[in-house]
């Protein structure tokens, strides 16, 4: 019966029908890599959804990729909210996380609380993630407290990209790598479920990893990271001058969506478009 047991729990570790954040732990135990992608609209959360990525990351990086911004520090919590709705109407499988934006939850418990209700009441979102350790303790005991799922975030954390003054690799000294080693076990002891690491040493995601219980989401943290995450218009190469190491394009939809775009405007000029049959 045990055995039996066994062999149906392996063949359905795959399957899950609806990701939670127990799936997460759960595929961490069971040494399933954890796939993670953003999403900031409709039209392509369903796409996302539809390939099976487990989370989606209603990122506050949509302040650089869907608002030009050079920084993810100007998008408010409204805006959030409106990026977070749009995503949660287009899936049926992944867990969808949202960031608390930047001046949303720092240094003010009450005001954590409330930004992640908002979020969770207004958008239907099933999570949300918050940037910093020791620092925004009692933000996530308070956020926890309320029943709301928490994701950490640890590294190179962007919201504090003026105090660090550049997008490098952080944890490199052991000072730092240290402190990121205790924040990320105060994370877990506090209850979050996972915990985002970006741009560390790979063997320092790996004695994180190791060290904890709750699933590591890596994007420039290597390959020992148990899940991996990037910007969806990065992976898709519609942002084309960001070229860092950690970036894997699986296209080039700035050159093809260049391409399409201009055959459109020269078969309107040229009056080939439209043609009979696409008119009544």
């Amino acid at each position: 019966m045990a055995q039996n047991q066994n062999q149906v729990m392996s063949t359905a570790k795959k399957e899950y029908k609806r990701v939670t954040v127990k799936s997460l732990v759960d595929m961490k135990k069971n040494g399933e890599k954890i796939s993670m992608l953003t999403a900031y609209d409709y039209s392509m959360a369903k796409i996302v959804d539809a390939a099976k990525v487990d989370v989606i990351l209603v990122g506050d990086s949509a302040s650089n990729v869907m608002a030009g911004h050079e920084t993810t520090l100007p998008i408010t919590l409204d805006q959030m909210i409106y990026h977070a709705s749009s995503v949660i109407r287009a899936i049926d499988r992944a867990l969808v996380v949202v960031d608390l934006p930047f001046g949303s939850y720092q240094s003010d418990p009450k005001e954590a609380l409330r930004s992640a209700i908002r979020i969770m009441k207004e958008s239907g979102a099933h999570a949300v993630k918050l940037e910093g350790g020791a620092e925004i303790k009692e933000s996530v005991k308070r956020i926890l407290a309320a029943g709301i799922p928490v994701m950490g975030h640890l590294g190179l954390t962007p919201q504090s990209i003026y105090k660090f003054g550049t997008y490098t690799v952080r944890a490199k000294e052991e000072e730092e790598a240290e402190k990121l080693m205790e924040d990320a076990k105060l994370l877990q002891k506090l209850g979050c479920f996972g915990i985002v690491l970006e741009k560390i040493p790979a063997m320092l995601t790996k004695q994180v990893s190791e060290n904890l219980t709750i699933p590591t989401i890596g994007i420039g943290g290597g390959k020992y990271a148990d899940g991996q995450v990037l910007v969806v218009h990065d992976l898709l190469g519609m942002t084309h001058e960001f070229n860092p190491r950690f970036l894997r394009r699986y296209m080039n939809l700035y050159e093809e969506m260049g391409n399409a775009i201009s055959n459109y405007v020269s078969d309107v000029k040229s009056q080939d478009f439209p043609n009979d049959d696409e008119q009544y």
